[in-house]
């Protein structure tokens, strides 16, 4: 068998991983958003600021606590994993709608890189955009309202999760999104609304029981339920129902990427 033949997509199996591909797609993918960090990191840590203040301001004295704690406490978490979802999406999304639009989605697909390779190397930026905007929030947290995380590593096996998530259904954004218009709409009317009607200003418990049922069939409502149950101790649901519902939701987003790269769907003329 050719050299070719045996780096073929989707023909190798576990063992037989392209570990400098995959490192190389993975920091080409992370460079991406730190070359231009005043754009895809600063940008966002300024909205996630503002969006506290006007909260706090417009609504913090009167509303009291919630779930026992403060309401500006109550939904810096929620802005936080509302922040890692927003950017883990922008990365890989914009990733491959570019080099779909600019026409050198062909430079990524033609090295020897199986599928599976391809979504790990995608998630790889996205994740670790999300990680850094996340770490950066949490040392404002800590410095401006104090803070300090109940259960750390809850909260970061929650924001890896959410950026592994929000992640992979940018892929299939991109994947699928064959013009800008199109990869607006499906940010306008499917990833922002997820984000923000998923108790990150409340807690679902004060929804009508029918939100309240539909709420809970939101897999981004169990990672924000989760940091903030890593960072101040409450939540609205148990944490491991939470991680497994969010850790199941994943796991299915990354297969339907994989499989769209195995295919070639939309990408390949």
């Amino acid at each position: 068998m050719s050299d070719t033949q045996n780096f073929a997509p989707g023909a190798r199996r576990f063992g037989r991983v392209n570990w400098l591909g995959l490192q190389t797609l993975a920091q080409r993918e992370i460079l991406r958003f730190a070359n231009v960090w005043t754009q895809t990191l600063l940008a966002p840590l300024v909205t996630a600021g503002l969006f506290l203040l006007i909260f706090t301001i417009a609504i913090g004295p009167r509303r009291g606590d919630v779930m026992g704690v403060p309401f500006t406490t109550f939904i810096a978490p929620g802005i936080l994993m509302m922040t890692v979802i927003q950017n883990a999406f922008a990365n890989t999304s914009s990733s491959i709608m570019i080099s779909k639009t600019q026409g050198n989605i062909v430079d990524t697909l033609m090295p020897p890189l199986s599928a599976g390779e391809l979504v790990l190397g995608y998630l790889a930026g996205g994740v670790a955009r999300g990680l850094v905007v996340a770490v950066a929030i949490g040392i404002a947290l800590v410095a401006v309202l104090g803070i300090v995380p109940a259960h750390p590593l809850g909260a970061l096996a929650f924001v890896l999760l959410g950026g592994a998530f929000l992640s992979a259904l940018g892929i299939l954004a991109g994947i699928y999104a064959q013009k800008f218009d199109q990869m607006a709409a499906i940010t306008n009317f499917i990833v922002t609304p997820l984000a923000f009607l998923s108790g990150t200003f409340y807690s679902v418990e004060a929804l009508p029981s029918g939100l309240y049922q539909v709420t809970h069939l939101n897999p981004v409502f169990y990672l924000i339920d989760g940091v903030r149950w890593g960072v101040i101790g409450v939540s609205d649901s148990p944490p491991l129902l939470g991680f497994a519902v969010a850790l199941a939701a994943t796991l299915a987003a990354c297969l339907a990427a994989w499989h769209m790269f195995r295919r070639g769907y939309r990408l390949k003329s």
